[in-house]
């Protein structure tokens, strides 16, 4: 028995999409499952070195927590190559791509034959809102809302590339979240959330320059964050005329461009040369999520 198990990295918030919009991208958390007498991770990535590779590792508590759900008391033991390509506490979803690992591990080793949906909303009890899980499970962007019962709306993604821009430190989400207000007036909560109403119409309609527009007037998060994220202001002036918008990937501190192809030719050595302290990549929507080889 050998598999392959490939989850994609997400983007989320999405500007005013707070907790509830993600997008699945093309950089992967990829595990080779194997057969074996005992249960051992093998790293094969520099960013995962000092992880577990016994039953403490994240991934296999997951697993573990699926059996249980399952009343299953024990997983068949596997070797488990692990390579990664999404970098932790960037805002690029590495927690969320773990749990969808870890979920798919058990579906596999134990034949537990889950649904998408029966994915989905196991990752989105384990992680607290489906903004990173479900397009991780599902692909493309999705568009969720959890509240006892989960409800979800998935949207391809074509022809968008993803300017990701990745400082040289870690933001935690819950640092990035004690710096919130606790809360909105009435006449606040409207205008946030009929920028975020909008900003889901532009998504669904691929109107891609009026979702950039609105990112820049999310009121959610990205005021409050930003001061958390050197250079995002200078960032945000260079590339203003060249990109549709530029928004905060999750909780920070990834900061992401939307733009064209064209613009991306255009002008990405410049971007790359007027800021070369930060890690600069392109990425692009996948519209396939979790898979099993």
């Amino acid at each position: 028995m050998t598999f392959m198990i490939k989850v994609p990295a997400t983007t989320a918030n999405i500007g005013a999409g707070f907790d509830s919009i993600g997008i699945a991208l093309n950089l992967y958390l990829t595990l080779k499952v194997t057969e074996a007498d005992r249960l051992e991770f093998v790293l094969l990535s520099d960013q995962l070195e000092g992880l577990p590779t016994d039953e403490s590792n994240f991934i296999y508590q997951i697993a573990k927590r699926v059996a249980e759900r399952y009343q299953v008391d024990i997983l068949p033991p596997c070797r488990i190559e692990m390579t990664s390509e999404i970098p932790f506490a960037r805002g690029l979803g590495s927690s969320a791509t773990a749990i969808v690992a870890g979920i798919e591990l058990a579906n596999q080793l134990l034949q537990l034959n889950l649904t998408a949906d029966e994915k989905v909303l196991l990752a989105t009890e384990i992680e607290g809102h489906p903004d990173n899980v479900a397009p991780a499970v599902l692909g493309g962007c999705v568009i969720g809302h959890y509240d006892q019962t989960l409800e979800t709306i998935r949207v391809p993604i074509d022809d968008l590339s993803f300017v990701t821009i990745i400082p040289d430190f870690e933001l935690k989400t819950s640092d990035a979240r004690e710096i919130l207000p606790k809360q909105f007036t009435h006449s606040e909560s409207v205008r946030a959330s009929s920028v975020a109403n909008v900003s889901v119409a532009a998504i669904c309609q691929q109107n891609w320059p009026v979702l950039g527009k609105l990112m820049k007037k999310d009121l959610f998060h990205q005021p409050y964050r930003k001061a958390l994220i050197p250079h995002y202001t200078q960032i945000e002036d260079t590339l203003a005329d060249n990109v549709y918008g530029l928004y905060l990937s999750g909780a920070g501190p990834t900061m992401i461009a939307l733009a064209s192809q064209e613009q991306v030719n255009k002008h990405f050595d410049h971007w790359k040369e007027a800021f070369p302290q930060l890690d600069w990549h392109v990425l692009e929507a996948v519209n396939q999520g979790v898979s099993v080889k």
